[in-house]
């Protein structure tokens, strides 16, 4: 019986050493956090921005992980210069006050093995607010040009701009936003 006790100990320890966290860095020249909109009902915009950082620090075994990204709002491309300074102005992201949109996730939920959504608080010209991200795909590997082991996830989520104080136009400009992240990250 004794001898029983010490392998189950044993075997729990082993599986708990086996559970640790790991840290990744978000690849800036792979991650681009986007948004789409409709635009009067006439077709859906999508713009980006060029300028994200952040990490993300994952346990896959213990099914547990937390991130903060980082997006600078100077960094908006509508692909169009005009528009770009447009946006940038006070009536949407005010990126003199506000250079920077933050998200911290609060849980990481798992279905199975697969990790399925982020909860946490979106952070938009000073207002924060609950997102919860529904990953559509993650997968870390070795990276073939790092060397290095990745990690990289696609997830989106709907907000409402005017709860951010950018909803001019709205809502013949959609308030309904739809944000989309795609995330690569290196393995500190």
């Amino acid at each position: 019986m004794k001898k029983l006790i010490a392998l189950a100990l044993a075997a729990g320890f082993s599986t708990a050493a086996l559970a640790a966290p790991e840290t990744y860095v978000i690849d800036d020249s792979h991650t681009f956090a986007r948004f789409s909109y409709s635009h009067l009902g006439f077709s859906t915009q999508e713009s980006r921005f060029d300028k994200t950082k952040g990490k993300i620090t994952i346990d896959r075994a213990a099914k547990t992980g937390s991130t903060e990204i980082t997006i600078d709002t100077k960094s908006v491309n509508t692909g169009n210069e005009t528009f770009n300074g447009h946006i940038k102005g006070a009536d949407f992201f005010d990126v003199e006050k506000f250079p920077t949109i933050t998200f911290k996730s609060t849980r990481f939920n798992f279905s199975g093995d697969a990790l399925a959504s982020v909860d946490g608080n979106l952070t938009i010209k000073g207002i924060t607010k609950p997102v919860n991200l529904k990953v559509t795909s993650f997968k870390c590997q070795p990276h073939p040009m790092a060397k290095k082991d990745a990690c990289g996830a696609n997830a989106t989520a709907t907000i409402k701009r005017s709860e951010f104080n950018a909803g001019k136009y709205a809502p013949n400009v959609s308030d309904e936003v739809t944000l989309t992240l795609a995330v690569e990250a290196i393995k500190e």
